[in-house]
């Protein structure tokens, strides 16, 4: 029984990564393509959504220690959006456009989404080099916010959301290092940085989706 677990799992895994990978090149010839582009960035909200439930389908069953992580990443995401639109006191002065869907309280929800999404997979990433807790908790900071900075150049193009004059502050990245690192420490300790290939799958497949937009 527990080979069979095993074979469905890993066929599991693979046809997940598949999905990630069809949806992805879709959305960035769609986007690539002027005469489409606003109605795939529009669906954007979509593809973080469906990424976020390739990656809950892909820790079936969901342990409590990845659901602690994903839950608190959502609220604390969230939390620091608002402050930092807000007040202008975390990552700068910014605001959200309308291509990432509903707001509360101008942040958009499937943001805190994203947060929970990049936390568990670049821990996974980070984890795979038997690194101790602190430099893994660094190294996964570090790949989120690495993440960041190849997004927000097309977040600006793509009407996620804007800068003040559209410039991106260096005190951005520092920001999110900051934010980064607790969560990655709660990544690590309850859900001990859980290694993944549909994780580490999402994470390059994000890396050459903004790359490639970033190229245009």
């Amino acid at each position: 029984m527990n080979h069979l677990t095993a074979i469905f799992k890993e066929q599991r895994d693979w046809i997940l990564i598949a999905i990630a990978v069809i949806f992805y090149s879709v959305g960035t010839f769609g986007i690539l393509d002027e005469s489409n582009r606003n109605w795939f960035l529009g669906l954007s909200p979509f593809n973080l959504i469906l990424s976020f439930c390739i990656l809950a389908a892909a820790s079936h069953p969901l342990k409590k220690g990845l659901f602690v992580v994903l839950i608190f990443s959502f609220l604390v995401g969230l939390i620091v959006e608002w402050f930092g639109v807000h007040t202008g006191l975390l990552f700068g002065e910014y605001y959200y456009g309308n291509n990432l869907g509903i707001k509360i309280y101008a942040v958009p929800i499937v943001i805190g989404l994203n947060w929970g999404l990049l936390v568990v997979c670049t821990g996974s990433i980070a984890n795979r080099f038997n690194m101790g807790i602190i430099p893994t908790v660094i190294f996964g900071a570090a790949l989120m916010t690495g993440l960041d900075y190849l997004i927000e150049p097309v977040a600006i193009k793509s009407d996620f959301w804007h800068w003040k004059n559209e410039e991106i502050p260096l005190y951005n990245f520092v920001c999110w290092f900051l934010v980064a690192l607790p969560l990655q420490w709660l990544n690590f300790k309850w859900n001990k940085a859980a290694t993944n290939k549909v994780y580490d799958a999402l994470f390059i497949i994000l890396v050459l989706f903004f790359t490639i937009l970033n190229l245009n």
